[in-house]
Protein backbone atom coordinates (compact mmCIF):
# COMPACT_ATOMS: atom_id res chain seq x y z
CA UNK A 1 0.00 0.00 0.00
CA UNK A 2 1.39 3.13 -1.07
CA UNK A 3 0.44 6.37 1.68
CA UNK A 4 1.11 10.05 0.83
CA UNK A 5 0.43 13.20 3.12
CA UNK A 6 -2.07 15.77 1.95
CA UNK A 7 -1.31 18.64 3.63
CA UNK A 8 -4.34 20.96 3.85
CA UNK A 9 -3.21 24.29 3.73
CA UNK A 10 -3.25 27.10 1.13
CA UNK A 11 -0.70 26.33 -1.03
CA UNK A 12 -0.88 25.42 -4.91
CA UNK A 13 -1.98 22.14 -5.67
CA UNK A 14 0.84 19.83 -7.04
CA UNK A 15 2.75 21.00 -9.92
CA UNK A 16 4.48 18.60 -12.70
CA UNK A 17 7.50 18.79 -13.28
CA UNK A 18 8.09 20.58 -16.58
CA UNK A 19 4.79 20.85 -18.87
CA UNK A 20 4.35 19.20 -22.20
CA UNK A 21 4.95 20.90 -25.14
CA UNK A 22 1.92 21.15 -27.54
CA UNK A 23 2.44 19.43 -30.29
CA UNK A 24 2.86 21.00 -34.06
CA UNK A 25 1.10 18.01 -35.20
CA UNK A 26 -2.63 17.15 -34.59
CA UNK A 27 -4.97 14.66 -36.23
CA UNK A 28 -8.39 14.28 -36.05
CA UNK A 29 -10.49 11.06 -37.01
CA UNK A 30 -14.26 11.24 -37.74
CA UNK A 31 -16.37 8.15 -38.09
CA UNK A 32 -19.33 9.43 -39.96
CA UNK A 33 -22.12 7.21 -41.43
CA UNK A 34 -21.10 7.29 -45.28
CA UNK A 35 -17.44 7.72 -44.78
CA UNK A 36 -14.55 7.68 -42.42
CA UNK A 37 -12.10 10.22 -42.64
CA UNK A 38 -8.53 11.15 -41.09
CA UNK A 39 -7.31 14.80 -41.39
CA UNK A 40 -3.44 15.24 -40.32
CA UNK A 41 -2.84 18.81 -40.18
CA UNK A 42 0.28 20.98 -39.18
CA UNK A 43 0.26 23.79 -36.85
CA UNK A 44 1.43 27.05 -37.53
CA UNK A 45 1.04 30.50 -36.13
CA UNK A 46 -2.05 29.74 -34.55
CA UNK A 47 -3.61 28.13 -37.99
CA UNK A 48 -3.70 24.38 -39.14
CA UNK A 49 -2.48 23.44 -42.65
CA UNK A 50 -3.58 20.63 -44.35
CA UNK A 51 -0.46 17.96 -44.08
CA UNK A 52 -2.38 14.48 -44.83
CA UNK A 53 -6.16 12.69 -45.23
CA UNK A 54 -7.41 9.82 -45.52
CA UNK A 55 -10.84 8.72 -46.39
CA UNK A 56 -12.94 5.39 -46.48
CA UNK A 57 -16.16 4.87 -47.73
CA UNK A 58 -17.59 2.52 -45.22
CA UNK A 59 -21.67 3.45 -44.74
CA UNK A 60 -21.54 2.43 -41.50
CA UNK A 61 -25.50 3.81 -41.61
CA UNK A 62 -26.39 1.07 -44.20
CA UNK A 63 -25.28 -1.61 -41.72
CA UNK A 64 -28.09 -0.77 -39.15
CA UNK A 65 -30.20 -3.60 -38.87
CA UNK A 66 -33.93 -3.58 -38.30
CA UNK A 67 -33.38 -3.26 -34.58
CA UNK A 68 -30.58 -0.74 -34.29
CA UNK A 69 -27.53 -2.91 -34.52
CA UNK A 70 -24.56 -2.48 -36.63
CA UNK A 71 -24.23 -5.81 -38.93
CA UNK A 72 -21.20 -7.77 -38.66
CA UNK A 73 -20.02 -7.60 -42.05
CA UNK A 74 -20.03 -3.33 -41.83
CA UNK A 75 -17.77 -4.00 -38.94
CA UNK A 76 -15.52 -5.88 -40.12
CA UNK A 77 -15.12 -2.95 -43.12
CA UNK A 78 -15.40 -0.18 -40.77
CA UNK A 79 -12.24 -2.18 -38.13
CA UNK A 80 -10.38 -2.71 -41.44
CA UNK A 81 -10.36 1.06 -42.35
CA UNK A 82 -9.76 2.21 -38.61
CA UNK A 83 -6.88 -0.15 -38.82
CA UNK A 84 -5.61 1.53 -41.37
CA UNK A 85 -5.97 5.03 -39.82
CA UNK A 86 -4.28 3.42 -36.82
CA UNK A 87 -1.52 2.45 -38.80
CA UNK A 88 -1.14 5.95 -40.03
CA UNK A 89 -1.12 7.86 -36.56
CA UNK A 90 1.71 5.46 -35.20
CA UNK A 91 3.78 7.68 -32.75
CA UNK A 92 1.22 10.73 -32.40
CA UNK A 93 1.08 11.56 -28.65
CA UNK A 94 -2.54 10.58 -27.41
CA UNK A 95 -3.17 14.80 -26.63
CA UNK A 96 -2.53 15.34 -30.74
CA UNK A 97 -5.14 12.88 -31.28
CA UNK A 98 -9.33 13.62 -31.62
CA UNK A 99 -11.20 10.85 -33.12
CA UNK A 100 -15.24 11.25 -32.93
CA UNK A 101 -18.22 9.05 -33.74
CA UNK A 102 -21.79 10.58 -35.11
CA UNK A 103 -25.25 9.07 -35.98
CA UNK A 104 -25.13 5.73 -36.25
CA UNK A 105 -22.72 5.41 -33.47
CA UNK A 106 -25.08 7.44 -31.52
CA UNK A 107 -27.77 5.21 -32.38
CA UNK A 108 -26.41 1.85 -32.65
CA UNK A 109 -27.23 -0.41 -29.33
CA UNK A 110 -24.12 -2.61 -30.36
CA UNK A 111 -21.96 0.55 -30.67
CA UNK A 112 -20.41 -0.22 -27.05
CA UNK A 113 -19.08 -3.69 -28.48
CA UNK A 114 -18.00 -1.83 -31.81
CA UNK A 115 -16.10 0.86 -30.10
CA UNK A 116 -13.74 -1.38 -27.77
CA UNK A 117 -12.79 -3.42 -30.83
CA UNK A 118 -12.36 -0.26 -32.75
CA UNK A 119 -10.26 1.99 -30.03
CA UNK A 120 -7.76 -1.28 -30.03
CA UNK A 121 -6.92 -1.06 -33.51
CA UNK A 122 -6.75 2.94 -33.84
CA UNK A 123 -4.65 3.20 -30.53
CA UNK A 124 -6.69 6.30 -29.17
CA UNK A 125 -10.19 6.95 -27.70
CA UNK A 126 -13.08 7.20 -29.57
CA UNK A 127 -16.06 9.83 -28.08
CA UNK A 128 -19.36 9.65 -29.44
CA UNK A 129 -20.16 13.52 -30.01
CA UNK A 130 -24.12 14.54 -29.39
CA UNK A 131 -25.84 15.95 -32.59
CA UNK A 132 -25.47 19.61 -31.23
CA UNK A 133 -22.08 19.21 -30.82
CA UNK A 134 -21.36 18.10 -33.83
CA UNK A 135 -23.26 20.89 -35.37
CA UNK A 136 -20.93 22.82 -33.46
CA UNK A 137 -17.48 21.45 -34.63
CA UNK A 138 -19.05 21.74 -38.17
CA UNK A 139 -19.46 25.72 -37.56
CA UNK A 140 -16.00 25.67 -36.59
CA UNK A 141 -14.34 23.43 -39.38
CA UNK A 142 -16.77 26.05 -41.62
CA UNK A 143 -15.97 29.25 -40.39
CA UNK A 144 -11.68 28.92 -40.19
CA UNK A 145 -12.20 28.02 -43.95
CA UNK A 146 -14.00 30.80 -45.10
CA UNK A 147 -12.67 34.10 -44.87
CA UNK A 148 -13.43 36.37 -41.93
CA UNK A 149 -16.13 38.82 -41.68
CA UNK A 150 -19.02 39.99 -39.79
CA UNK A 151 -21.57 38.64 -41.79
CA UNK A 152 -24.34 36.25 -40.67
CA UNK A 153 -24.26 32.22 -42.25
CA UNK A 154 -26.24 29.29 -42.10
CA UNK A 155 -24.55 26.23 -42.20
CA UNK A 156 -26.32 22.93 -43.33
CA UNK A 157 -24.30 19.72 -43.11
CA UNK A 158 -25.90 16.59 -44.86
CA UNK A 159 -24.30 13.75 -43.55
CA UNK A 160 -24.80 9.90 -43.62
CA UNK A 161 -27.94 9.80 -40.78
CA UNK A 162 -28.14 13.18 -39.44
CA UNK A 163 -28.33 16.90 -41.24
CA UNK A 164 -26.57 19.83 -39.13
CA UNK A 165 -27.96 23.28 -39.39
CA UNK A 166 -25.93 26.00 -37.60
CA UNK A 167 -26.45 30.01 -37.68
CA UNK A 168 -23.41 31.70 -36.18
CA UNK A 169 -21.54 34.95 -36.75
CA UNK A 170 -17.66 34.95 -37.52
CA UNK A 171 -16.05 31.85 -35.62
CA UNK A 172 -18.83 31.68 -32.92
CA UNK A 173 -22.26 29.87 -33.78
CA UNK A 174 -25.48 30.84 -32.48
CA UNK A 175 -27.73 28.36 -33.31
CA UNK A 176 -27.17 24.83 -33.54
CA UNK A 177 -29.62 21.72 -34.47
CA UNK A 178 -29.12 18.33 -35.31
CA UNK A 179 -32.07 16.53 -37.44
CA UNK A 180 -32.56 12.75 -37.92
CA UNK A 181 -32.22 12.48 -41.26
CA UNK A 182 -29.30 11.86 -44.20
CA UNK A 183 -28.02 10.94 -47.36
CA UNK A 184 -27.81 7.36 -46.54
CA UNK A 185 -30.84 6.54 -44.27
CA UNK A 186 -32.79 8.17 -47.00
CA UNK A 187 -31.32 6.60 -49.80
CA UNK A 188 -32.11 2.80 -48.57
CA UNK A 189 -35.41 4.25 -47.31
CA UNK A 190 -37.04 6.04 -49.62
CA UNK A 191 -35.04 4.33 -52.63
CA UNK A 192 -34.15 0.65 -52.32
CA UNK A 193 -32.00 -1.31 -55.14
CA UNK A 194 -31.39 2.46 -56.24
CA UNK A 195 -34.32 2.96 -58.14
CA UNK A 196 -35.49 6.61 -58.63
CA UNK A 197 -39.17 7.51 -59.55
CA UNK A 198 -41.40 10.58 -58.64
CA UNK A 199 -43.39 8.84 -55.83
CA UNK A 200 -39.87 8.19 -53.69
CA UNK A 201 -38.66 11.32 -54.52
CA UNK A 202 -42.13 13.14 -53.35
CA UNK A 203 -42.03 11.02 -50.28
CA UNK A 204 -38.38 11.40 -49.07
CA UNK A 205 -38.85 15.31 -49.89
CA UNK A 206 -42.03 15.26 -47.90
CA UNK A 207 -40.22 13.18 -45.27
CA UNK A 208 -37.75 16.10 -44.33
CA UNK A 209 -39.88 18.57 -44.89
CA UNK A 210 -41.50 17.39 -41.55
CA UNK A 211 -38.39 16.87 -39.86
CA UNK A 212 -37.54 20.86 -40.62
CA UNK A 213 -41.24 21.89 -39.49
CA UNK A 214 -40.01 21.95 -36.29
CA UNK A 215 -36.60 24.30 -36.82
CA UNK A 216 -37.97 26.40 -39.69
CA UNK A 217 -39.53 29.43 -37.37
CA UNK A 218 -36.87 29.97 -35.26
CA UNK A 219 -33.89 30.03 -38.02
CA UNK A 220 -36.30 31.96 -40.25
CA UNK A 221 -36.34 35.00 -37.20
CA UNK A 222 -33.06 34.63 -36.67
CA UNK A 223 -31.53 35.01 -40.21
CA UNK A 224 -28.70 35.10 -42.34
CA UNK A 225 -26.47 37.01 -45.09
CA UNK A 226 -25.79 33.70 -46.34
CA UNK A 227 -26.32 30.24 -46.63
CA UNK A 228 -23.23 27.50 -46.94
CA UNK A 229 -23.19 23.72 -47.25
CA UNK A 230 -20.37 21.34 -46.35
CA UNK A 231 -19.06 17.58 -46.17
CA UNK A 232 -20.11 15.34 -49.37
CA UNK A 233 -23.74 15.36 -49.90
CA UNK A 234 -22.94 19.10 -50.52
CA UNK A 235 -20.08 18.82 -52.90
CA UNK A 236 -21.40 16.12 -54.84
CA UNK A 237 -24.40 17.94 -56.06
CA UNK A 238 -22.32 21.04 -56.87
CA UNK A 239 -20.06 19.14 -58.88
CA UNK A 240 -23.40 17.89 -61.02
CA UNK A 241 -24.69 20.74 -61.52
CA UNK A 242 -21.96 22.43 -62.48
CA UNK A 243 -21.19 19.52 -65.05
CA UNK A 244 -24.24 19.72 -66.80
CA UNK A 245 -24.70 23.39 -66.61
CA UNK A 246 -27.85 23.97 -64.67
CA UNK A 247 -25.48 26.32 -62.08
CA UNK A 248 -22.43 28.22 -62.80
CA UNK A 249 -21.27 28.09 -58.86
CA UNK A 250 -22.48 26.45 -55.74
CA UNK A 251 -26.41 24.59 -55.79
CA UNK A 252 -29.23 26.72 -56.80
CA UNK A 253 -32.99 25.75 -56.05
CA UNK A 254 -33.51 25.53 -60.24
CA UNK A 255 -30.26 23.70 -60.73
CA UNK A 256 -31.53 21.00 -57.54
CA UNK A 257 -35.05 20.86 -59.60
CA UNK A 258 -33.55 20.40 -62.98
CA UNK A 259 -31.31 17.41 -61.21
CA UNK A 260 -34.45 16.21 -60.12
CA UNK A 261 -36.11 15.73 -62.94
CA UNK A 262 -33.22 14.18 -64.75
CA UNK A 263 -32.56 11.97 -62.14
CA UNK A 264 -36.41 10.57 -61.68
CA UNK A 265 -36.60 10.45 -65.84
CA UNK A 266 -33.04 8.20 -65.86
CA UNK A 267 -34.58 6.44 -63.03
CA UNK A 268 -31.19 5.90 -61.45
CA UNK A 269 -28.27 7.48 -60.21
CA UNK A 270 -26.07 6.02 -62.82
CA UNK A 271 -22.08 8.00 -63.43
CA UNK A 272 -22.14 6.86 -66.66
CA UNK A 273 -25.07 8.73 -67.35
CA UNK A 274 -24.29 11.55 -64.69
CA UNK A 275 -20.96 13.51 -65.58
CA UNK A 276 -19.54 14.61 -61.92
CA UNK A 277 -20.76 11.72 -60.40
CA UNK A 278 -18.40 9.73 -58.37
CA UNK A 279 -19.19 5.79 -58.21
CA UNK A 280 -18.70 6.20 -54.13
CA UNK A 281 -21.51 8.64 -54.27
CA UNK A 282 -24.38 7.61 -56.41
CA UNK A 283 -25.96 4.66 -53.92
CA UNK A 284 -26.61 8.27 -51.33
CA UNK A 285 -27.22 10.76 -54.19
CA UNK A 286 -31.08 10.53 -54.37
CA UNK A 287 -31.32 10.52 -50.72
CA UNK A 288 -28.34 13.79 -50.52
CA UNK A 289 -30.99 15.76 -53.16
CA UNK A 290 -34.59 14.92 -51.54
CA UNK A 291 -32.93 16.37 -48.20
CA UNK A 292 -31.19 19.39 -49.90
CA UNK A 293 -34.48 20.17 -51.65
CA UNK A 294 -36.65 20.18 -48.62
CA UNK A 295 -33.83 22.49 -47.13
CA UNK A 296 -34.33 25.11 -49.93
CA UNK A 297 -37.67 24.94 -50.06
CA UNK A 298 -38.52 25.43 -46.02
CA UNK A 299 -35.71 27.43 -45.82
CA UNK A 300 -36.62 29.59 -48.58
CA UNK A 301 -32.71 29.55 -50.26
CA UNK A 302 -32.29 29.85 -53.61
CA UNK A 303 -28.38 30.02 -53.75
CA UNK A 304 -25.80 28.12 -51.42
CA UNK A 305 -22.32 28.55 -51.60
CA UNK A 306 -19.68 25.50 -50.59
CA UNK A 307 -17.32 24.89 -48.07
CA UNK A 308 -14.22 22.78 -47.73
CA UNK A 309 -14.90 23.11 -44.01
CA UNK A 310 -16.06 19.82 -42.69
CA UNK A 311 -15.96 17.70 -39.16
CA UNK A 312 -13.18 16.62 -38.96
CA UNK A 313 -11.55 20.18 -39.67
CA UNK A 314 -13.29 21.90 -36.49
CA UNK A 315 -12.33 18.82 -34.74
CA UNK A 316 -8.97 20.15 -35.19
CA UNK A 317 -9.18 23.36 -34.42
CA UNK A 318 -11.13 22.38 -31.17
CA UNK A 319 -8.11 19.90 -30.20
CA UNK A 320 -5.63 22.80 -31.26
CA UNK A 321 -7.72 24.90 -28.71
CA UNK A 322 -7.29 21.84 -26.18
CA UNK A 323 -3.38 21.85 -26.21
CA UNK A 324 -2.79 25.66 -26.34
CA UNK A 325 -5.13 25.37 -22.59
CA UNK A 326 -8.02 26.96 -24.50
CA UNK A 327 -10.76 24.33 -23.83
CA UNK A 328 -14.33 24.32 -25.08
CA UNK A 329 -15.12 22.01 -22.14
CA UNK A 330 -13.74 24.07 -19.50
CA UNK A 331 -15.79 27.45 -21.05
CA UNK A 332 -18.90 25.19 -20.56
CA UNK A 333 -18.39 24.36 -16.64
CA UNK A 334 -17.73 28.09 -16.22
CA UNK A 335 -20.98 28.92 -17.86
CA UNK A 336 -22.80 26.08 -16.01
CA UNK A 337 -21.50 27.00 -12.78
CA UNK A 338 -23.00 30.87 -13.42
CA UNK A 339 -26.26 29.45 -15.19
CA UNK A 340 -27.20 27.79 -11.97
CA UNK A 341 -25.80 29.93 -9.45
CA UNK A 342 -23.81 27.32 -7.65
CA UNK A 343 -22.04 28.68 -4.47
CA UNK A 344 -18.72 29.05 -6.05
CA UNK A 345 -16.53 29.72 -2.69
CA UNK A 346 -18.15 26.13 -1.50
CA UNK A 347 -17.32 24.32 -4.85
CA UNK A 348 -13.77 25.67 -4.83
CA UNK A 349 -12.59 24.22 -1.73
CA UNK A 350 -14.00 20.92 -2.39
CA UNK A 351 -12.45 20.79 -5.43
CA UNK A 352 -8.69 22.04 -4.28
CA UNK A 353 -9.28 18.95 -1.63
CA UNK A 354 -10.00 16.75 -4.16
CA UNK A 355 -7.66 17.55 -6.34
CA UNK A 356 -4.86 17.28 -3.53
CA UNK A 357 -6.49 14.26 -2.36
CA UNK A 358 -6.63 12.29 -6.47
CA UNK A 359 -2.38 13.82 -6.26
CA UNK A 360 -1.34 12.60 -3.20
CA UNK A 361 -3.22 8.39 -4.83
CA UNK A 362 -2.22 9.60 -8.54
CA UNK A 363 1.50 10.37 -9.04
CA UNK A 364 2.58 12.31 -11.82
CA UNK A 365 3.28 10.16 -15.11
CA UNK A 366 6.76 9.16 -15.67
CA UNK A 367 9.00 11.95 -17.39
CA UNK A 368 6.36 14.62 -16.14
CA UNK A 369 3.77 15.61 -18.11
CA UNK A 370 1.30 18.86 -17.58
CA UNK A 371 -1.62 18.85 -15.22
CA UNK A 372 -3.92 19.79 -18.39
CA UNK A 373 -3.01 16.41 -20.18
CA UNK A 374 -4.06 14.55 -17.45
CA UNK A 375 -7.79 13.78 -18.14
CA UNK A 376 -9.19 11.54 -15.45
CA UNK A 377 -7.99 14.50 -13.09
CA UNK A 378 -9.62 17.34 -15.42
CA UNK A 379 -12.55 15.08 -15.25
CA UNK A 380 -12.34 15.72 -11.66
CA UNK A 381 -11.85 19.00 -11.53
CA UNK A 382 -14.93 20.03 -13.65
CA UNK A 383 -17.54 17.54 -11.50
CA UNK A 384 -16.10 19.12 -8.18
CA UNK A 385 -16.97 22.42 -9.53
CA UNK A 386 -20.26 21.14 -10.71
CA UNK A 387 -21.63 18.72 -7.87
CA UNK A 388 -23.99 21.20 -6.65
CA UNK A 389 -25.78 22.74 -10.27
CA UNK A 390 -28.95 20.11 -9.06
CA UNK A 391 -29.28 22.47 -5.74
CA UNK A 392 -31.29 24.87 -8.16
CA UNK A 393 -33.51 22.46 -8.60
CA UNK A 394 -34.31 21.10 -5.25
CA UNK A 395 -32.07 20.48 -2.24
CA UNK A 396 -33.31 17.06 -1.31
CA UNK A 397 -31.51 14.15 -3.70
CA UNK A 398 -29.52 16.96 -5.40
CA UNK A 399 -26.99 14.93 -6.12
CA UNK A 400 -29.18 13.16 -8.11
CA UNK A 401 -30.46 16.74 -9.86
CA UNK A 402 -27.02 17.60 -11.07
CA UNK A 403 -26.32 14.21 -12.53
CA UNK A 404 -29.71 14.15 -14.53
CA UNK A 405 -28.73 17.62 -16.14
CA UNK A 406 -24.88 16.44 -17.30
CA UNK A 407 -26.01 13.70 -18.67
CA UNK A 408 -28.91 15.27 -20.57
CA UNK A 409 -28.19 18.90 -20.92
CA UNK A 410 -26.43 19.95 -24.46
CA UNK A 411 -22.40 20.49 -22.69
CA UNK A 412 -20.79 22.10 -25.78
CA UNK A 413 -16.92 20.72 -26.27
CA UNK A 414 -17.92 17.28 -24.17
CA UNK A 415 -18.40 14.23 -25.82
CA UNK A 416 -21.44 12.13 -24.58
CA UNK A 417 -19.32 9.36 -23.10
CA UNK A 418 -18.17 12.50 -21.22
CA UNK A 419 -20.96 13.62 -20.01
CA UNK A 420 -21.79 10.13 -18.89
CA UNK A 421 -18.92 9.77 -16.73
CA UNK A 422 -19.03 13.22 -15.39
CA UNK A 423 -23.11 12.38 -14.25
CA UNK A 424 -21.61 8.99 -13.18
CA UNK A 425 -18.81 10.33 -10.71
CA UNK A 426 -21.51 13.83 -9.59
CA UNK A 427 -24.46 10.88 -8.82
CA UNK A 428 -21.75 8.65 -6.94
CA UNK A 429 -20.23 11.62 -4.78
CA UNK A 430 -23.02 11.26 -1.93
CA UNK A 431 -25.23 8.45 -0.97
CA UNK A 432 -25.39 4.90 -1.63
CA UNK A 433 -22.52 3.67 -4.14
CA UNK A 434 -24.36 1.02 -5.29
CA UNK A 435 -26.49 2.76 -7.49
CA UNK A 436 -23.29 3.31 -9.48
CA UNK A 437 -21.45 0.42 -8.81
CA UNK A 438 -23.39 -1.24 -12.24
CA UNK A 439 -23.36 2.02 -14.41
CA UNK A 440 -19.79 1.55 -16.23
CA UNK A 441 -17.48 3.03 -13.46
CA UNK A 442 -14.04 2.30 -14.66
CA UNK A 443 -11.05 1.32 -12.19
CA UNK A 444 -9.73 5.21 -12.43
CA UNK A 445 -13.50 6.42 -11.37
CA UNK A 446 -13.37 4.72 -7.80
CA UNK A 447 -10.32 6.72 -7.44
CA UNK A 448 -12.33 10.28 -8.49
CA UNK A 449 -15.43 9.09 -6.70
CA UNK A 450 -13.13 8.56 -3.51
CA UNK A 451 -11.23 12.12 -3.56
CA UNK A 452 -14.85 14.04 -4.21
CA UNK A 453 -16.75 11.92 -1.29
CA UNK A 454 -13.96 13.04 1.01
CA UNK A 455 -13.71 16.57 0.22
CA UNK A 456 -17.27 16.78 0.26
CA UNK A 457 -17.99 15.03 3.72
CA UNK A 458 -14.79 17.20 4.93
CA UNK A 459 -16.29 20.26 3.65
CA UNK A 460 -19.72 19.41 5.04
CA UNK A 461 -19.83 22.75 7.08
CA UNK A 462 -19.27 25.27 4.63
CA UNK A 463 -16.82 26.72 6.48
CA UNK A 464 -13.26 28.53 6.41
CA UNK A 465 -12.67 26.56 9.30
CA UNK A 466 -8.64 25.33 9.85
CA UNK A 467 -8.70 21.85 8.67
CA UNK A 468 -6.13 19.01 9.65
CA UNK A 469 -3.15 16.87 7.62
CA UNK A 470 -4.45 13.70 6.46
CA UNK A 471 -3.22 10.93 5.09
CA UNK A 472 -4.56 9.11 1.80
CA UNK A 473 -3.36 5.70 0.60
CA UNK A 474 -4.58 3.30 -1.72
CA UNK A 475 -4.76 -0.46 -2.77
CA UNK A 476 -6.32 -2.94 -4.54
CA UNK A 477 -8.92 -3.62 -1.95
CA UNK A 478 -10.18 0.09 -1.13
CA UNK A 479 -8.69 3.09 0.69
CA UNK A 480 -7.14 4.13 4.05
CA UNK A 481 -7.20 7.55 5.97
CA UNK A 482 -5.31 8.90 8.64
CA UNK A 483 -6.80 11.73 11.27
CA UNK A 484 -5.31 13.61 14.45
CA UNK A 485 -7.38 12.11 17.16
CA UNK A 486 -7.90 15.30 18.63
CA UNK A 487 -9.40 16.75 15.58
CA UNK A 488 -12.06 13.80 15.02
CA UNK A 489 -12.81 14.40 18.51
CA UNK A 490 -13.40 18.29 18.16
CA UNK A 491 -15.44 17.08 15.18
CA UNK A 492 -17.92 14.28 16.19
CA UNK A 493 -20.56 14.82 13.20
CA UNK A 494 -17.33 14.20 10.86
CA UNK A 495 -16.02 11.72 12.63
CA UNK A 496 -19.39 9.57 12.76
CA UNK A 497 -20.29 10.62 8.95
CA UNK A 498 -16.54 8.81 8.25
CA UNK A 499 -17.53 5.42 10.30
CA UNK A 500 -20.60 5.68 8.40
CA UNK A 501 -19.02 6.13 5.12
CA UNK A 502 -16.53 3.15 5.33
CA UNK A 503 -19.59 0.84 5.67
CA UNK A 504 -20.73 2.81 2.37
CA UNK A 505 -17.63 1.16 0.85
CA UNK A 506 -17.75 -2.11 2.31
CA UNK A 507 -21.33 -2.33 0.83
CA UNK A 508 -19.92 -2.41 -2.62
CA UNK A 509 -16.80 -4.56 -1.41
CA UNK A 510 -14.16 -1.98 -1.15
CA UNK A 511 -12.55 -1.10 2.29
CA UNK A 512 -12.33 2.36 3.80
CA UNK A 513 -9.83 2.54 6.79
CA UNK A 514 -10.00 5.00 8.99
CA UNK A 515 -7.54 5.91 11.64
CA UNK A 516 -6.98 7.78 14.32
CA UNK A 517 -3.45 9.70 14.55
CA UNK A 518 -1.96 10.48 18.47
CA UNK A 519 -0.71 14.04 18.85
CA UNK A 520 2.71 12.96 17.84
CA UNK A 521 2.03 10.92 14.59
CA UNK A 522 -0.03 14.57 13.79
CA UNK A 523 3.00 16.34 14.70
CA UNK A 524 5.12 14.17 12.22
CA UNK A 525 2.70 14.38 9.20
CA UNK A 526 2.50 18.46 9.60
CA UNK A 527 5.96 18.22 9.59
CA UNK A 528 6.24 16.47 6.65
CA UNK A 529 3.86 18.59 4.78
Amino acid sequence: MSATLVRIAARAPRCYRRPMPAPNLLAAVDLGSNSFHLAIGRVDDGQIYPLDSLREVVRLGAGLTADKRIDRATQVRALEAIARFGERLRGFPRQAVRAVGTNTLRVARNAPQFLREARELLGFPIEVIAGREEARLIYLGVAHSLPSGGQKRLVVDIGGGSTEFIIGTGLEPELTESLYMGCVSYSLKYFPDGRIDKQGMKAAETAARQELSGIVRTYRAAGWQEAVGSSGSARALEDILRMHGYAEDGITLDGLERLRALLIKLESADPEHLPGLRPNRAPVLPGGLAIMLAVFRELGLEHMRLSDGALRHGVLYDLLGRVRHTDMREATVAQFVRRYRVDATQVGRVQQLALRIYDALVPPAEGGEDAADDADRQMLDWAARLTEIGLSIAHAQYHKHSAYVLQNADMPGFSRMEQQRLARVVLAHRGKLSKVQDLGLEGADWTLVFALRLAALIHRSRSEAPLPPLRVSSDTAGYALELPREWLEDNPLTADALVSEAEVWKAVGMRLQVSAVSERRAAQLAKIA
